[in-house]
């Protein structure tokens, strides 16, 4: 069975806003890349599969925006090229080598993770707290920024039960982040 893992930035306050002093660095974007990199498939809901869109899809022209560095140009060939299920019950179709992904959410991620393969990734905010609160993670990764935001969504809010966990893998980067995994000892019911 191919495991699913939730993967995020986070501030030690636990926001995960995009926005809220979390700046990719070319050691964290090396990071991402290399775990990117390991799943067989990407699981994005609507609203972090239209950003990911409009940030890392190659344009139409095959040449990568001047804003982006050099070192942020594997990332986005990783993800670009990513095969990706788009849960959504709003839009009527996807691209960007997307399926999308209608109805029973449970159902449709056993399906996923039953296939052969590595596994499987989630990104975002909305979707991993349905998928936690399902009991559908088999390891959580958050690169803590040495950032309090004081504002913002907050990590799995809204859970309706605690998860323990524990810690497989840390990874202190030169930043002062630290990327830490765990996987969960017991699920939610």
């Amino acid at each position: 069975m191919r495991p699913l893992r939730y993967s995020i930035n986070v501030t030690l306050d636990g926001c995960c806003h995009h926005e809220a002093g979390l700046p990719p660095d070319e050691e964290s974007m090396r990071y991402w890349t290399a775990q990117l990199e390991r799943a067989d498939a990407l699981l994005f809901g609507r609203v972090t599969y239209e950003m990911m869109a409009s940030a890392w899809r190659k344009p139409t022209t095959g040449t990568w925006p001047d804003w982006m560095d050099e070192w942020q140009i594997p990332f986005a060939e990783t993800i670009d090229r990513a095969k990706k299920y788009v849960v959504s019950s709003t839009l009527n179709g996807v691209d960007w080598n997307a399926e999308l992904v209608q109805g029973d959410l449970a159902q449709a991620v056993q399906r996923f993770k039953q296939e052969p393969g590595e596994g499987l990734w989630v990104g975002g905010v909305t979707l991993p707290l349905a998928l936690a609160n399902l009991g559908l993670i088999d390891e959580y990764e958050f690169l803590v920024q040495p950032v309090l935001a004081g504002h913002g969504p907050t990590l799995l809010a809204g859970l309706r039960e605690g998860i323990k966990l524990k810690l497989v893998d840390r990874h202190e980067f030169r930043s002062g982040a630290v990327a830490v995994r765990y996987r969960p000892t017991q699920v939610p019911t």
